[in-house]
């Protein structure tokens, strides 16, 4: 089940940051992260509504360590996705998407450090073969002319999510209940908090940004709308396996993401990328074997 819930997300995931990597040449940083999420919080409440109509449950009880949790994970959320637009302004889109994918090695470590989670050898193996290909994709002429700026933003970006993914897992495990309905309650408080901080800093700081969103509706719904199916993808395959499993397994968006930026978005992709594709394969492959 989670493995099928991990290619959903994935698959979303790519289109989302397809979206998003358009929506960038148009918009500040600030608007398209806010893109993300304005919409997909009423979609959020719809679904886990729907989940309590098919299989009725209790209300969980939202302790302390939950909302801590939580906030933690709306926080790194906004950082991650404000680094990865920046990612697609220096970068193409197969690229940015590709670097912020080091999620996986630096929640493998973060996890197996301060989360108690645990990796077999083949799990071990597949995670340090996602991060190399991470390093090939960072590059553009070869490891002799890598890019440190690149390479230490992608980072930042992927240990970001690292820390959403686990965060995210941690909160979820605080509730009783189906796994549904636990990962779709962290999604609700997750999406609602990011909303009302963005909004609020947007109208504090920068009304325009919120106009240039309200005059392109139909992309700004569009992520926020496969964001929230990947959200669902991530945050319920995340309730039942260790977080670098599922990221790592993820990484399977770069195939998607790389038929997204040639036919679509009309980028060149060298040989390098693809090689750090073939790579990211590979380790998704040794992660499901594991």
């Amino acid at each position: 089940m989670w493995i099928l819930f991990t290619f959903l997300a994935a698959f979303m995931q790519a289109w989302r940051n397809a979206f998003q990597s358009k929506l960038s040449k148009e918009v500040s940083v600030a608007g398209v992260t806010l893109a993300r999420f304005i919409w997909a919080g009423p979609i959020a409440a719809c679904y886990l509504y729907g989940l309590h109509q098919f299989q009725p449950t209790a209300l969980p009880n939202f302790s302390g360590a939950f909302l801590g949790f939580v906030i933690g994970a709306a926080s790194m959320q906004i950082l991650a996705t404000g680094l990865m637009v920046k990612l697609f302004k220096m970068q193409n889109y197969a690229i940015g998407a590709g670097l912020a994918k080091s999620e996986a090695l630096v929640a493998a470590i973060l996890g197996v450090l301060f989360f108690g989670t645990q990796l077999s050898v083949l799990g071990w193996i597949g995670v340090t073969v996602g991060g190399i290909a991470v390093m090939l994709l960072s590059s553009k002429q070869g490891f002799k002319h890598l890019s440190l700026k690149t390479v230490l933003l992608g980072l930042a970006c992927g240990s970001s999510f690292a820390l959403t993914s686990l965060w995210v897992r941690e909160a979820s495990l605080t509730l009783q209940g189906p796994f549904t309905h636990r990962a779709a309650w962290v999604l609700l408080w997750v999406i609602g908090l990011q909303t009302i901080v963005l909004i609020g800093y947007l109208l504090a700081k920068d009304k325009s940004t919120l106009t240039a969103l309200w005059q392109r509706p139909k992309l700004t719904l569009a992520i926020s709308v496969t964001s929230c199916i990947g959200s669902i993808g991530w945050f319920s395959a995340m309730s039942l396996q260790a977080v670098p499993y599922v990221k790592t397994l993820g990484q399977i968006e770069i195939f998607f993401t790389l038929m997204i930026a040639v036919f679509w978005l009309k980028d060149k992709v060298k040989i390098n990328d693809v090689a750090g594709l073939v790579l990211i394969a590979i380790a998704a492959v040794l992660v499901m074997w594991s």
